[in-house]
C-alpha cells in the first residue's frame, strides 16, 4: 500500500536543523560544514615538557642530537667504536634481530666503516669489523673537505638480493628508510659519547661502490661522518 510522503516546508527545515544544532552544541559536539568535528572550536592540548621514562636519558640525548661538520682527526677506540655500531644496527635479542626496525625483517643495510687504516665490514653476529680494503678511502667518502680528515666515515649499503621480489619503487623506499633508522641511532649514540656526526648524500657513489668492491646488488643509501669535535669548534 502507497502512503504519500509528506512535504516539509522551507521555514520548518529550517527550524528542525536549527534545533538539531542547538543540541549537538549543548552535548558538546560541533559538527563542520564537511560533517566532521570542528577543529576551529575545539580547545589546543598544552603539551608538558618531556621527560624520561625510568632512567633512559632518550629526551636528554634528543636534546644533545646535533650535526657537526668539524671534527678532530683523533682516533676513536674501540671501545667506542664498538658501541657506535651496535647502537646503529647491531643485535639485541636472542632471536637475531636488531636495534634498528626493518620491514619484514629483511636486514638488507650493511654498515662499512672506513678508516685512515681501510674499509671494514661490520659483522654483527660476530661482533667484529672485517677487513675489505686496506687502502685509506676517506677522501672518496665525500666532496665536502672534512670528510677526508675525520677519523670515521660509515657507509650505509642496501644488499638488493634481501629486498628480491619488491618492485624497484618499494626497494628505494624501504632501502631509505631502513638507511634512516640505522642514522639516527648513530646520532643519539654519539650524543651519549660525545662525538660529531653528521649524514651526508654528497658522495659520488659509482666511484666509491667501484673502490669498496661492492657487487651489483649492493647500492649506498647515504654516508655518515663520525669523530670527536673539533677543539674550539
Amino acid at each position: 500500500m502507497e502512503t504519500k510522503e509528506k512535504k516539509v516546508s522551507r521555514r520548518e527545515f529550517l527550524r528542525a536543523s536549527a534545533a538539531a544544532g542547538a543540541v549537538l552544541a549543548a552535548g558538546g559536539v560541533l559538527l563542520s560544514a564537511g560533517g566532521g568535528t570542528g577543529a576551529a572550536a575545539a580547545e589546543p592540548i598544552q603539551l608538558s615538557k618531556p621527560q624520561d621514562a625510568g632512567t633512559s636519558g632518550l629526551t636528554t640525548l634528543l636534546a644533545k642530537r646535533a650535526s657537526s661538520r668539524e671534527f678532530s682527526p683523533q682516533p676513536l677506540p674501540v671501545a667506542v667504536l664498538s658501541t657506535l655500531l651496535w647502537s646503529a644496527f647491531g643485535i639485541n635479542r636472542p632471536d637475531g634481530k636488531r636495534t634498528a626496525p626493518s620491514a619484514n625483517n629483511r636486514q638488507d643495510i650493511d654498515i662499512y666503516a672506513i678508516l685512515a687504516e681501510g674499509l671494514y665490514l661490520y659483522d654483527p653476529k660476530a661482533n667484529a669489523l672485517k677487513p675489505v680494503v686496506m687502502e685509506d678511502l676517506r677522501g672518496l667518502a665525500g666532496s665536502q673537505p672534512f670528510v677526508k680528515g675525520a677519523p670515521l666515515n660509515l657507509v650505509y649499503v642496501s644488499d638488493y638480493t634481501k629486498l628480491g621480489g619488491l618492485p624497484e619503487e618499494m626497494r628505494l623506499f624501504y632501502s631509505g628508510a631502513h638507511t634512516g633508522f640505522i642514522s639516527q641511532n648513530v646520532y643519539l649514540s654519539c650524543a651519549s659519547q660525545g662525538l660529531a656526526t653528521v649524514v651526508r648524500a654528497m658522495v659520488d657513489k659509482p666511484v666509491l661502490a667501484k673502490a669498496m668492491k661492492l657487487g651489483p646488488d649492493q647500492r649506498i643509501t647515504l654516508v655518515q661522518t663520525v669523530g670527536y669535535p673539533k677543539k674550539g669548534g
